[in-house]
């Protein structure tokens, strides 16, 4: 008896990839490309979240849509989606400043455990007694859309100006919270009986914990050797950081930890370690986010049938409320009960736990394991996070005045570029003056740079001098400083502190945070006769 003959040469020949299907395919996705970056300054404009228009893109050249497109491969949309949402955490972690999340770190820990577990059981329990849905359907919609989405968290957070100690709770917290969520969804998704309880918590401290190892030693090496090794190209700083940054995510999930944790932690780490080409490295991160965002909303957009939707559209409005209303806010009130809160906070923290395509992504988990009512468990996940997302984001900045949460136009901080000068031992750093810098109005010699590091040439209006002690700066003026290795450090430290203090920096207290000791009494001396 024999199988079934193999396809003719020909018929395996028409099914490969050709130049011809390869011009088309990229034809389309920069046609794609275009219209989703077109489409950015829609969103910020609007304050919706970019993925609602991406999600939308992909519905629009969908089998429902004008493009027709029929694609129902939910296990490459997991794993695309999982490999974008790794470069999503990385730009994220990338971009957070250590001093504004040290603070929030208990309690965005706190909402990623105490307060992930309470969303998922009251909204597991909602979805069972008022949606019908069985227990397995319910504990995975609780499960999935109990992690707050990084890419929606750090769009939409990081154009509304929010006091530091409640974007470092957020954006930390969406970063830790994908950790747990993806084991419980795991969990409910394999066949058979779920876990006891305490072996799935026991199984999520685990995994926390080898994942928040093994990213931090990832990331210090990985900044220990960018700071010592001078490559020869500026352009290759920001593909060895994103490869570190990656392997860590790769070295944690074949450790068995949490490889979400990882990456981010690394990122962290990294984005601030003052590396070499930092605000390049930044740059090149972030438009990798953007594509990482691009390509796993169209994808999704594509995965969906919206004909599908229809009976599922009332369910997720129902649990979409029980999420918003009851569970979000109930678990934030548990999670921060230690830390005494104010109310005002606690109800923006409740109202900022923005959905996206994380949720989605994970929504897949069951289709792909083949779970009895997995596609209705996506349907509703897939209606509930855009009719939410759509609710939350505009809506999140007129809260937060409200409120009187939001913060006045603060002097931002001051991008510098630096490159090592390896055979001279120094570095040469670049900045620019922003419009809201208050080094605007200083001179030179006033901003009482550490011995051995000085301003060799100002940039103005496209012509370049070099700079007397008495010349004053301008908004929009470009800095080369030279400094050498020892006190590199301390002349960015004086760069940020000026910036944001003024000349006085340091003396009246502002921007001392970002002073050093050496630093400090090597330039007071030449600081207080510049001032008299």
């Amino acid at each position: 008896m024999t199988g079934p003959r193999p396809p003719p040469a020909r018929a395996r020949k028409d099914r490969l990839l050709t130049v011809h299907h390869l011009n088309e395919l990229l034809l389309v996705c920069s046609l794609v490309l275009l219209i989703a970056v077109a489409a950015v300054r829609l969103s910020s404009r609007s304050g919706l979240p970019s993925l609602l228009i991406y999600l939308g893109i992909g519905i629009a050249i969908g089998q429902d849509g004008l493009g027709g497109i029929v694609f129902h491969n939910a296990e490459l949309t997991q794993l695309l989606g999982y490999a974008a949402l790794v470069v999503i955490l990385a730009e994220g972690g990338l971009g957070t400043k250590w001093k504004e999340i040290k603070p929030a770190l208990p309690q965005a820990a706190m909402l990623s455990t105490v307060g992930v577990a309470v969303s998922v059981g009251v909204t597991a329990a909602g979805a069972h007694y008022l949606a019908g849905l069985d227990w397995r359907q319910a504990l995975l919609i609780g499960a999935v859309v109990s992690s707050t989405d990084a890419a929606a968290v750090f769009s939409v957070l990081r154009n509304v100006p929010l006091p530091s100690r409640l974007t470092g709770v957020l954006e930390a917290e969406s970063g830790f919270n994908d950790a747990p969520v993806v084991i419980l969804v795991v969990a409910f998704s394999t066949a058979g009986p779920v876990e006891h309880w305490y072996a799935l918590l026991g199984k999520i401290a685990l995994e926390l914990a080898i994942g928040a190892a093994v990213g931090l030693a990832v990331g210090w090496l990985g900044a220990y050797g960018m700071r010592h090794v001078a490559l020869p190209a500026s352009g290759l700083y920001p593909i060895a950081v994103m490869a570190i940054a990656v392997s860590a995510y790769a070295a944690g999930a074949l450790a068995h930890g949490s490889g979400f944790l990882a990456v981010y932690l690394a990122a962290v780490v990294l984005g601030n370690a003052k590396l070499p080409h930092a605000p390049a490295t930044r740059g090149f991160a972030e438009g990798l986010g953007w594509i990482g965002q691009i390509g796993m909303f169209v994808l999704l957009g594509l995965l969906v049938t919206p004909h599908n939707l229809l009976d599922d559209i009332v369910p997720a409005l129902v649990i979409g409320m029980i999420l918003t209303l009851v569970a979000r806010p109930l678990s934030v009130l548990l999670s921060l009960l230690p830390f005494r809160v104010p109310w005002r906070e606690q109800t923006l923290l409740s109202w900022a736990g923005l959905r996206g395509a994380v949720p989605i992504v994970l929504a897949t988990i069951p289709m792909v394991t083949n779970i009895p009512g997995s596609e209705t468990v996506f349907n509703i996940v897939f209606v509930l996070v855009v009719v939410y997302t759509f609710v939350q984001g505009p809506t999140l900045p007129w809260l937060a005045r409200r409120l009187r949460l939001g913060d006045g136009e603060e002097a931002a901080d001051l991008g510098i570029e630096s490159a090592p000068l390896e055979r001279l031992r120094g570095h040469l750093l670049s900045t620019s003056i922003g419009p809201a810098s208050r080094m605007h109005g200083v001179e030179v010699g006033e901003l009482r740079m550490p011995a051995g590091a000085a301003v060799t040439l100002v940039v103005r209006d496209g012509s370049s001098f070099v700079p007397s002690p008495t010349t004053v700066l301008r908004r929009g003026d470009e800095l080369l400083v030279v400094a050498t290795d020892p006190v590199r450090d301390a002349a960015e430290r004086r760069l940020q502190a000026v910036s944001q203090g003024g000349k006085l920096a340091g003396w009246l207290g502002t921007g001392g945070h970002l002073g050093h000791r050496g630093h400090r009494g090597q330039g007071g001396q030449r600081g207080g006769r510049a001032a008299g």
